[in-house]
């Protein structure tokens, strides 16, 4: 969940149709048409991407008169469903996998379940991946996959990161390689394995 305060606003006579702000957006809130940056109001998350990186000054982030509230209501989705998609992805229900707006992965498997077919589908629709914009695509990345879907990345998009290997992926060669070095890679997947299956808290008890 995350309250959107600001927009994205683009000088036109500045901007020069660059793509920079169309390519970083995670959302795909930004497209130029005739070489100006065009922001599609209702799409924008108000990330600041395209402001921090446009080489020509040319965004700036304005305060929405009318702040918006992005979420998908868990309490929408059969949460047996929900449980079942990010145990299969190896995470918790409950755990926040967008520290920077605090969405935790219930809440992506419901995007998820209710049609969601990418990471910019998913930051769309539950504003995770509009802060930072880095860590949180990963768990993202899995609960699709767990979904037995294969996202590709926009074209000419720069804010994609494909999948790294989880503990559970680590061959054994290499396990064994570095076991001496003070790595306990077996130990870590027991204790993950713990934090994946503990009980639900409060009212999602099941």
């Amino acid at each position: 969940m995350k309250v959107v305060n600001l927009l994205a606003v683009v000088d036109q006579e500045k901007c020069r149709g660059c793509k920079t702000c169309e390519r970083v957006c995670p959302v795909l809130a930004i497209s130029v048409v005739d070489r100006k940056a065009v922001v599609d109001a209702d799409r924008c998350r108000g990330c600041a991407a395209c402001e921090q990186r446009c080489p020509e000054y040319a965004i700036t982030m304005a305060k929405r008169e009318q702040p918006i509230v992005v979420q998908v209501d868990v309490a929408g989705v059969d949460y047996a469903k929900i449980e079942e998609l990010c145990r299969k992805a190896k995470l918790h229900p409950e755990q926040i996998i967008c520290y920077c707006t605090a969405t935790r992965a219930e809440e992506v498997a419901a995007a998820i379940l209710q049609g969601a077919r990418s990471p910019e589908d998913v930051s769309f629709q539950t504003g995770a991946r509009t802060g930072c914009k880095v860590e949180c695509i990963q768990p993202i990345l899995r609960l699709l996959e767990a979904a037995g879907i294969e996202p590709s990345p926009p074209k000419g998009g720069w804010q994609w990161y494909g999948r790294t290997p989880t503990v559970w992926e680590i061959p054994e060669e290499v396990k064994k390689k570095y076991t001496g070095r003070g790595f306990y890679f077996d130990e870590d997947i027991k204790l993950f394995e713990r934090v994946i299956a503990a009980p639900l808290q409060g009212r999602r008890e099941s």
